[in-house]
Parts: structure tokens; sequence; C-alpha cells
């Protein structure tokens, strides 16, 4: 808030840019209209406000996804009404009708591709760790062998944390001791 403070308070200069000289008032009118993005930017970047990388992401997925769909659906609109126009002589708005239902079936299949393909591109890390943690979580549910379990714990965190020395230790069952069992 500091930075967008500071640049609105030049805006207070902009009447005064009227009685001033042409050249210094030129100046002044060109300082408060860089000051106000200038001052956003540093912000955000600085103090990484908007969570910026979402906004990023969000960009990179929504952007081609819109293109395409809005490019299907033109297309879908206009080669139907060609078609049924050959068929029928006659305009219809059927062409429209299926077209919508064909981009409201497309959307979220191609919305779940093109942010996969976003993931694997420019957030790889990120990408591998989450493959990387549902391998190990249906690993979990399945394997029943507490040192195989442990092999395959020791064997992920060194893969995927590249860790030159890994091991694992676990905590006797302090809670059964001294219980009988039936």
């Amino acid at each position: 808030m500091k930075w967008f403070v500071y640049a609105a308070a030049l805006l207070l200069l902009v009447p005064l840019e009227a009685s001033l000289p042409e050249i210094v008032g030129n100046v002044v009118l060109g300082a408060v209209l860089v000051a106000l993005p200038t001052a956003i930017g540093v912000a955000v970047l600085r103090y990484r406000l908007y969570e910026i990388d979402l906004l990023i992401n969000r960009t990179l997925t929504y952007a081609p996804l819109t293109i395409l769909l809005a490019a299907t659906y033109v297309g879908g609109v206009v080669g139907l009404q060609a078609a049924l126009r050959v068929l029928s002589g006659q305009e219809s708005t059927l062409a429209v009708v299926a077209s919508t239902l064909v981009i409201a079936a497309l959307f979220t299949p191609l919305r779940r591709r093109i942010q996969s393909f976003i993931h694997r591109r420019y957030y790889r890390r990120k990408y591998d760790a989450a493959k990387t943690l549902e391998a190990f979580n249906a690993r979990l549910r399945k394997e029943t062998d507490l040192e195989a379990l442990n092999g395959y714990l020791v064997g992920v965190l060194s893969e995927t944390m590249q860790l030159e020395h890994v091991s694992l230790w676990l905590r006797p069952d302090t809670a059964s001791k001294g219980k009988p069992t039936e």
C-alpha cells in the first residue's frame, strides 16, 4: 500500500502542471502517469502480492482454451449452417444449438488436457511431485508389509528430494505394550 500511496500522492501535482512552464509540466505529467503502474508492479513483484504465479498459470491455461473453444464454436456454427443450408435450402438455428452443445461437452476435457500440458511444460517440478505423491498414495493403500513400505518410502524421498542419505526411524509402538492381547 505504501508504494501505491506514494504514487497516488503524485496525482496532487497534476493541477499544478497547468501553471508550470510547458516542458516542466510535461515532465510532471509523465512522472505521474508512469508512477502508478510502476508502484503497482514493484509492490506485486517485491511482496509477491496477488499470487501472481496463480494468475500466470490461469492465463496460460484459459487463453488457449478460450481461443480453441471459440474457433470450434464459430467453425461449428458456420459449417453446420452451410451443411443444413445445402440439405434443407434454408437457415436453421439447429447449427447454433448443436455447436453450443458440442462446446459444452468439450469444455471440461479440453481444459484438463490444456492444464495438464501447461503443468508438464512450465511447472515440471510441481507436476512431477504431484505424480509421485499420487503413486505413493496408491501404493500406501495397497501395501501391508512395513519393511517393503519402508524401502519404498526411502526410495521415493531419495528420488524426489535428491538426497544423498535417507533413513527412516519408526518409533516403537508403546501404546500396545503392557496391554493383554485377546
